[in-house]
């Protein structure tokens, strides 16, 4: 992906952008550019304010790479450079910023072509035989091995490789909601249901486990601690990922230093084969878990599981890709049996970025067949409403679920917990959270762009005909967005592990 963004200013608008994509290793040629270096040509005040003397320095603690090149010459080079790191794994964000002095210089002669394709050899990072014969021997001897199924490719035969890998062993595998699909969660194999953090089920199969195989984990750290209680971590630890070549160095926030046992700094999709091919064939699992059993959908005020409810009901035959989650979505609500099926959501936790993540990602399903479904949250629709706008002045198909609890309600849970550590009055943490007063108009917003607004619908019995509505208007090319006031809640996993790690008083 490449994206430009409007000197010095537009860059700091779009910094949560770029962490979100560095925490997600997302590839993005970010291009920005500053007024004249040379101060003498610099143009009254407007390229006084745009002009930054490091402007990478904004963004330089979360790109893999920045550069101000310093002539037409050295810039192709830039860009060249820049897209070759930010497609190499460890994938991320690059930064490349051009002098608008420089822009505006003329040429003094067209220069040479040059081979593009030297500037951006390809890069596999793998393991030896025996490297990979001492893993798979490891695996083999485990008695309860389990896969914490991390960052994975959308490549469906990376996907295959997984399960394959999974039913060799017969390993418990555990994935999570920080990041896309990475393995199907109606395999009996897989633990439980994935979540923000580890539900009961995961961290009980961790803690279980005496061989723990991460592949490319988020949190690994993080993970093992809820898991084993903050004691100490009794399993063998095997991690294959680059994501250590990212961090400043290791320190308390990226734990997995102090309890790895194997350390294979590789990318996964390219240590499987040989992985799998060492371990042998194992029979196929073909039975798969049940359908999630969720709420009826009676008269009444709506909770989030009677929104997945009547949005499976309407998909039906659908390939449906979430492009977008909220805080609050329970990972048993839907399964996911394809790498399209969730494509992840804001890995830097970046309030307002749904709306654009959204859109950019139906922009990218745009004749796949694919069915991108957005459920995201008020307060986050209305920090990036205008992305909006966006998709439908170039016809790009979306259905935007706002699971409205009228609420910044991740901040009341917060001010919540605060309170009972602090013995303040819980019954103040609505403040400057609640947003009902006057209500807003959601659909209205919606209208204001462009898009089909819907709502707001205020009883589950009335979801399938509006939701079957609103899906006519997107399979005919349109953009809509529907108002769906859901109670305030997270699910009880994630509140117990909010709390066990504020150390919140009983």
């Amino acid at each position: 992906m490449a994206a430009v963004a409007h000197s010095n200013v537009g860059l700091m608008h779009a910094t949560m952008a770029v962490f979100n994509a560095w925490c997600d290793r997302m590839p993005v040629l970010l291009l920005g550019a500053t007024g004249p270096m040379d101060a003498a040509k610099r143009r009254p005040w407007i390229e006084w304010i745009h002009t930054s003397r490091d402007q990478g320095a904004l963004v330089r603690d979360y790109t893999k790479w920045d550069d101000q090149p310093g002539s037409a010459l050295a810039a192709r080079e830039s860009i060249l450079r820049a897209d070759w790191i930010a497609n190499t794994a460890p994938m991320g964000p690059v930064y490349v910023n051009l002098d608008a002095g420089l822009q505006e210089a003329e040429l003094g002669k067209v220069p040479a072509p040059i081979e593009a394709a030297r500037f951006r050899p390809a890069v596999a990072a793998g393991a030896d035989a025996g490297q990979i014969a001492a893993i798979a021997a490891m695996l083999q001897a485990a008695a309860a091995p389990v896969i914490l199924a991390g960052r994975a490719s959308r490549d469906p035969a990376a996907w295959a490789l997984r399960v394959q890998l999974a039913e060799a062993l017969g390993a418990k595998v555990v994935t999570d909601l920080k990041i896309g699909a990475s393995f199907p969660t109606d395999h009996p194999l897989h633990a439980g249901a994935p979540g923000i953090y580890a539900i009961p089920e995961s961290r009980a199969a961790i803690a279980a486990a005496d061989v723990i195989l991460s592949l490319d984990w988020v949190d690994l750290g993080g993970t093992l601690d809820a898991a084993f209680e903050g004691g100490k971590v009794t399993a063998k630890v095997i991690q294959i990922s680059q994501d250590h070549l990212l961090h400043r160095g290791w320190n308390m926030d990226y734990q997995a230093l102090p309890v790895v046992d194997v350390m294979l700094s590789a990318d996964p999709d390219q240590v499987l084969p040989a992985l799998c091919a060492a371990l042998g064939p194992a029979p196929a699992i073909t039975a798969r878990k049940p359908a999630p059993d969720l709420p009826a959908l009676t008269a009444g005020p709506i909770v989030m599981g009677q929104l997945a409810q009547a949005l499976a009901q309407v998909t039906a035959g659908h390939a449906v890709s979430f492009v977008h989650l909220p805080l609050g979505w329970d990972g048993a609500f839907w399964h996911f049996t394809h790498p399209l099926d969730f494509l992840g959501s804001d890995g830097g936790g970046g309030i307002g970025g749904g709306p654009g993540i959204a859109v950019g990602a139906a922009l990218a399903l745009k004749g796949t067949g694919r069915l991108p479904v957005c459920v995201g949250g008020d307060g986050d629709f209305l920090m990036g409403v205008t992305a909006i706008w966006t998709a439908v002045h170039y016809r790009i198909p979306l259905l935007y679920l706002v699971a409205n609890n009228q609420s910044f309600f991740n901040d009341e849970v917060h001010q919540e917990r605060v309170a009972r550590m602090r013995g303040r009055p819980v019954e103040n943490k609505w403040i400057g959270m609640r947003m009902d007063d006057p209500e807003i108009s959601l659909a209205g917003i919606a209208e204001a762009q462009g898009a089909r607004g819907f709502g707001p619908v205020t009883s589950a019995d009335q979801l399938p005909a509006v939701l079957a509505e609103a899906l006519a208007h997107v399979e005919a090319g349109g953009v809509a967005v529907v108002d769906v006031r859901v109670e305030p809640g997270y699910t009880p996993a994630m509140v117990a592990s909010l709390n066990r790690h504020a150390g919140e008083k009983k």
